[in-house]
């Protein structure tokens, strides 16, 4: 029998010391038995161990490495509170020298077993960090926080980093029965295990959060069981909150019916403006085949094949000389499009203006335009911030890109980012890829590929701004190429 004697429940360098002589040893499974000092049964086995295999120190020197997959499994398993826990760490150990890749095969009871344990040690940690409490106190340096917490595993030395990066201008500690933190704004350190009297029970702060709980909490979308699964009983003791939710769960019902029955607000005055509805009124038929560029902005105008219609201010149709030989097509217009009516006149156009005539390109001689013609955006307060187009607004105003096309008949067709090409090739391309390199089309023109000028706006690092940008023209250049 070899006994180890560890310094703590998560003691993992001991136990992994200790589990390793054991290994190069031959110790098996069954006679290995690790416990923490000062526990009921330490008794005075460790001499015992030594003494019982006199080569362990020797044997240790030997070479004998484990994958770091098995390493990661054993510090978040150690931390489970089943008493059986190091047993089944040495059983795996123990039986990696012989099926090294054991760790993958999840469908073996001991791997299974341990996978599920790491799983529930971090949902513990997942738990303490959505519901530790801190409470107000004071002490002779002024404000400091407190909370309580009793997590179902020993996961505070390995979730309390997370709060030292969340409130790092904070003075704080974590009490719980297993152990004790502090954060002082310079040094984490770590105690002894306290008791719930050891942490505040109230503080003056705790109405407001409860209020701040108590207006959040939406009746409509109430699922009880739900709740309780991510927030389950057992930490509602420990939560101020927790004492509102009965409450809140009787009157669900009448707080819904009262939503329900409650006018809609009015809209937002400034978006109200901007579509107005005489703007759609009044337009050709939409479903006409048209016979010039004035026939598809007039039928932009009073398209519905989808319903970005509705909240855009205008349709915003291309413009360019009608033989172009170049057609740049962009994904949709902007904010600043949307209300001007003319493409890429914003931020994304002013670095297409400037790329192009680096490149050798006159703008006046090409014609750009946009996959979609209306803007689809969604409203932030006062700003109307963009999204992507889907597949299916992509190929509903595809008509009007093909309408376009043929009347234009442009040499090559320039596709800035995913949904340009999307639009073009009816596939989504890989722009990364595929960039540059031409794609016949069955009018006989040709597509290019590059990336869409607001992809240069947004990289934040200068260094690969100024790379990126660099392709950028050079695509542009391959296209005047082909031009000639």
């Amino acid at each position: 029998m070899g006994t180890a004697i560890l310094d703590g429940e998560t003691d993992f360098d001991g136990w992994r010391k200790a589990a390793r002589a054991f290994r190069l040893a031959g110790v098996e499974p069954a006679a290995a038995r690790f416990v923490v000092r000062g526990g009921q049964e330490q008794g005075g086995l460790f001499d015992e161990a030594t003494a019982a295999h006199p080569d362990l120190r020797a044997d240790e020197r030997q070479e004998f490495s484990v994958p770091k997959d098995f390493v990661d499994l054993a510090q978040n398993l150690i931390l489970h509170r089943s008493a059986d826990r190091f047993d089944l760490m040495y059983r795996l150990l123990w039986r990696l020298r012989d099926e090294p890749d054991l760790i993958k095969v999840i469908s073996d009871r001991d791997v299974a077993d341990a996978l599920e344990r790491a799983k529930n040690v971090s949902r513990a940690s997942h738990k303490m960090k959505a519901f530790v409490r801190f409470r107000q106190v004071h002490d002779d340096r002024g404000e400091a926080w407190v909370a309580w917490f009793e997590p179902p595993h020993r996961v505070l030395e390995k979730t309390a980093p997370f709060f030292q990066r969340r409130f790092t201008t904070m003075r704080w500690s974590i009490l719980t029965p297993d152990g004790s933190a502090f954060w002082d704004g310079e040094t984490l350190r770590f105690g002894p295990p306290a008791t719930r009297d050891m942490a505040p029970a109230e503080d003056e702060i705790e109405d407001f959060w409860k209020t701040y709980y108590a207006s959040t909490f939406n009746p409509a979308r109430l699922k009880v069981k739900t709740m309780q699964g991510e927030m389950a009983k057992s930490y509602w003791k420990n939560l101020p909150e927790a004492a509102l939710i009965p409450e809140l769960i009787a009157a669900s019902s009448v707080r819904t019916e009262t939503m329900v029955a409650t006018p809609a607000p009015e809209p937002n005055p400034r978006f109200a403006r901007l579509t107005a509805p005489d703007l759609h009124a009044a337009r050709p038929d939409a479903e006409a085949v048209p016979d010039s560029l004035a026939d598809v902005t007039d039928g932009v105008q009073a398209c519905r094949r989808c319903p970005l219609y509705r909240d855009a201010t205008q349709g915003v149709c291309g413009e360019g000389p009608k033989m172009a030989r170049l057609m740049i097509v962009g994904e949709q217009p902007g904010d600043q499009e949307d209300l001007a009516g003319r493409a890429f006149i914003g931020p994304a156009g002013q670095v297409l203006n400037a790329a192009l005539a680096e490149a050798g390109i006159d703008r006046s001689d090409v014609y750009v335009t946009n996959a979609v013609k209306h803007f689809k955006h969604e409203p932030r307060g006062k700003r109307r911030l963009h999204k992507t187009p889907n597949a299916g607004e992509v190929q509903a105003c595809r008509w009007w890109l093909d309408a376009e096309r043929r009347l234009i008949k442009p040499r090559v067709v320039l596709a800035l980012g995913a949904t340009a090409g999307l639009a073009l090739l009816g596939r989504k391309p890989a722009v990364m890829q595929e960039r540059g390199a031409p794609i016949a089309l069955e009018d006989g023109s040709s597509a290019v590929l590059t990336v869409h000028p607001s992809y240069l706006l947004r990289l934040p690092d200068e260094a690969a701004k100024v790379q990126a940008r660099r392709l950028f023209i050079d695509d542009l250049v391959a296209v005047r190429q082909r031009m000639d």
